[in-house]
């Protein structure tokens, strides 16, 4: 757009200069017919008046031709000199417009990013040139802005956004200048007292406030919030230079970022400290980017036991990052990461390629649980992919649980049980997890064809010195025996905990009290060493694994569980 710009402003220079060129001799032509006509029609007039009255002849015809030849050029001139006057004002108008073009956002009329970096170091610069004034740069990301493109599609997006700078600007004073810098971003900034900084944070809690509100296009209901990230130009040393406009959305990016890590829907002032967050994590990005395709990313299984007979029932995958950088991370650290830049799917697909080879060698009897990403979910060929792996690894659907998280079932119900009725069909095992954490409704767990539900780990972790968690538990519990649904209990980690599970039947349980995740290599040998793999001939009461012969804990870091998604 810009060359293109350029090179229509060059050649219509070039033009102008022609056309100039042109007016200049049409305008001396002009000039000398002006002075004939003055010069003949001082003789043509009164010969033409005497003729008429018949008191003598008429004009010389060589006379009268060049007259009437004077009076057709100064015609000529004056309208071309109309003609002119349009197209100088049609030029500025053009100009006019490709200026603000080249300024501004055409979808909110928001300055642009170089326009907007311009203007805030002239505001920069005139701030620091006083001893009370300063600059606050205010960067604004709608979150999860790609959902509502991805599901009411981009008219009702770009009408969103409209919305939103019309609220962003309700709330500035009128000196501020605003620009939309990204696809969901907008930078503000805004000239304020050094002593009264406390008004910037009134301006950035207003923001949040009128950019959470509900809005409705298209008759659709529309939620949205906004992570916002807040730098001061005084931030620097004293006597030294202040920050730049780049310097200055560096700052606030910063923030920003760190404001969605919070929860989102916030404001944060930069600190440093933040600048050294935000280099990690980009190193964990690049490491997560550079793992996925370099085969880092690993299952770890950790024990599902019967709980009433004490017998070893399956496992559950749960992914981790074995990164030669920063050693084995857990999933709590580089899932949400693996999420936002868009390399989950990749990543799932490949630890359940290697969980189901795993599984493969265990004993028949022993089924694999993985959790799947909210993501995920989101792709309507989820199913298809998920059998797609299951047909190349030869492994038997009916060993298979996908466990699918509560907080899911709120974002889209009618994908949510096509998927499950897909897979279902295929006979894979479907369970709902962390529920009781989510939004789920008892009308939503009766019409969706749940096989089973876990309870999260937060409720059964306290069952023995918390009434609250201990009456959760027992209502879900005696929810999943009134609807025939199994129940499987999360982050057993002490003997209190498990015997105040055994007076349910139908559960089943897991957590450190049975062993730690454990990785493959290791696991294949326990399971070898019990008689638990494929084609052994060990008999089958071995699988009622007692606590004594469960795995014993690793050393690995962390006390909760972390799943794949």
């Amino acid at each position: 757009m810009k060359i293109a710009l350029v090179a229509q402003s060059e050649n219509s220079g070039d033009e102008f200069d022609g056309d100039r060129q042109i007016d200049i001799i049409a305008l001396g032509i002009v000039t000398a017919a002006i002075l004939l006509f003055i010069a003949t029609g001082s003789e043509v007039g009164p010969d033409v008046v005497r003729s008429l009255l018949g008191h003598g002849p008429g004009p010389d015809n060589f006379i009268l031709n060049a007259f009437l030849l004077n009076v057709a050029i100064i015609i000529f001139g004056w309208s071309r000199y109309r003609q002119l006057c349009e197209e100088i004002q049609l030029r500025k108008k053009a100009e006019h417009q490709a200026r603000r073009l080249a300024e501004t956002d055409p979808l909110t009329g928001f300055l642009n990013r170089r326009s907007f970096n311009d203007a805030v170091n002239m505001m920069v610069h005139d701030a620091a040139a006083s001893n009370d004034r300063a600059v606050t740069l205010i960067m604004i990301d709608l979150d999860n802005f790609k959902q509502v493109n991805d599901f009411n599609g981009h008219n009702t997006g770009d009408r969103l956004l409209q919305e939103c700078a019309k609220r962003i600007t309700a709330c500035l004073p009128s000196q501020s200048l605003v620009s939309r810098i990204g696809g969901d971003e907008f930078a503000v900034a805004v000239e304020f007292d050094r002593g009264r900084p406390d008004r910037i944070d009134g301006i950035a809690a207003s923001l949040v406030e009128a950019i959470a509100q509900s809005a409705t296009i298209n008759t659709i209901s529309i939620e949205v919030t906004a992570s916002i990230g807040l730098a001061r130009s005084d931030s620097h040393a004293k006597g030294g230079t202040p920050p730049d406009a780049r310097a200055l959305l560096e700052m606030a990016d910063i923030a920003m970022y760190h404001s969605k890590r919070q929860g989102r829907n916030s404001y944060f002032w930069f600190e440093a400290p933040m600048a050294d967050e935000m280099r990690f994590r980009n190193e964990l990005e690049y490491g997560i980017r550079k793992g996925v395709a370099r085969g880092e990313f690993v299952p770890f299984y950790e024990q599902q036991i019967d709980l009433q007979t004490g017998g070893l029932t399956g496992f559950e995958m749960l992914a981790r990052w074995d990164s030669p950088q920063f050693g084995i991370v857990s999933p709590d650290i580089f899932i949400p990461i693996a999420e936002e830049i868009g390399v989950i799917a990749e990543l799932s697909e490949s630890v359940i390629t290697q969980a189901l080879e795993d599984a493969k060698a265990w004993d028949p009897a022993l089924t694999l649980a993985v959790n799947i990403s909210p993501l995920q979910l989101r792709d309507p060929w989820f199913a298809q992919k998920l059998l797609k792996i299951l047909l190349a690894a030869n492994f038997p659907p009916h060993r298979l649980e996908i466990e699918i998280t509560e907080s899911c079932l709120h974002q889209n119900m009618a994908q949510v049980r096509s998927l499950i009725t897909s897979l279902k069909n295929q006979g894979i095992t479907i369970s709902l997890d962390d529920f009781g954490t989510g939004y789920s409704s008892l009308a939503q767990l009766r019409s969706l064809p749940f096989d089973r539900i876990k309870i999260d780990r937060s409720f059964v972790s306290s069952i023995a010195e918390n009434k609250d968690s201990a009456a959760i538990v027992h209502a879900i519990a005696m929810l999943g025996k009134g609807m025939d649904l199994p129940i499987t209990a999360e982050g057993i980690e002490t003997g209190d905990v498990l015997e105040q599970l055994l007076k349910y039947d139908k559960i089943k349980g897991q957590g450190y009290l049975y062993g730690r995740p454990r990785p493959a290599g290791e696991l294949a040998e326990w399971l070898g060493r019990i008689g638990l793999v494929a084609n052994s001939e060990v008999a089958q009461e071995m699988l009622s694994v007692t606590q004594g012969l469960g795995m014993p804990a690793s050393q690995e870091p962390g006390a909760h569980k972390a799943s794949l998604g």
